[in-house]
């Protein structure tokens, strides 16, 4: 059984790259006491992620690793997840982190990331934010969405925990296909981290199955 598996509220880190939505989300629902968690730790890979601001107004720590400043993705590594275990953290939240980052072994299955399209379609390296909703469109796809997934060793390769669908519409841009799927990862992603916080995931090999 993967989760935490205390009464507690889950004690959650957020690593950001850009504008903090996903980050924006997770506090709202968490606010709106709909989101049994709380965020200790936000991480960026870019000092002026404006996300930082963010977590800055709610009084959440923030601290800023930039990949170019290591000479190793296991430096790298060792840089974000330091603080991660520093700061008690049951779960780390992927929230539009663009730098690839290796998992160490003890968070396996503890790293969350959500994927605005449908793995393992329009996803891996070099596609993020509107480039995959523009190759969406070029592909002429009817149907997308998105995925959170557990994070291992590859670009948006982990074990899925859950996916959502959302048609596309004849007259899409990639903007308003962004919005649309977004607002489906808004529920996607708070909903698995509250099974993650229940205790009701269960990884085996790829399959990650949920104990209601």
């Amino acid at each position: 059984m993967t989760g935490h598996g205390s009464r507690a509220p889950l004690r959650l880190a957020v690593l950001i790259s850009g504008g903090g939505t996903t980050l924006k989300n997770l506090l709202e629902r968490i606010d709106e006491g709909r989101l049994d968690a709380r965020v200790e730790l936000v991480i960026s890979s870019n000092p002026s992620a404006r996300g930082l601001q963010l977590a800055r107004d709610a009084s959440i720590p923030t601290e800023t690793h930039e990949r170019r400043s290591f000479h190793s993705a296991d430096d790298y590594s060792r840089a974000v997840f330091a603080p991660c275990r520093d700061a008690g953290v049951d779960l780390v939240a992927m929230g539009g982190f663009l730098k690839f980052v290796p998992i160490p072994a003890d968070f396996e299955n503890r790293v969350m990331n959500i994927h605005p399209a449908l793995i393992p379609a329009f996803c891996g390296r070099g596609l993020y934010g509107l480039r995959v909703h523009r190759a969406v469109l070029d592909y002429g796809a009817k149907v997308t969405g998105c995925t959170v997934h557990f994070v291992d060793n590859q670009y948006d390769h982990g074990p899925i925990i859950l996916q959502r669908t959302v048609p596309v519409e004849a007259n899409d841009t990639p903007e308003s296909l962004a919005a649309r799927v977004f607002k489906v990862e808004c529920e996607a992603y708070p909903e698995a981290i509250s099974l993650f916080a229940a205790g009701q995931l269960r990884v085996e090999g790829r399959q990650v199955r949920v104990d209601w």
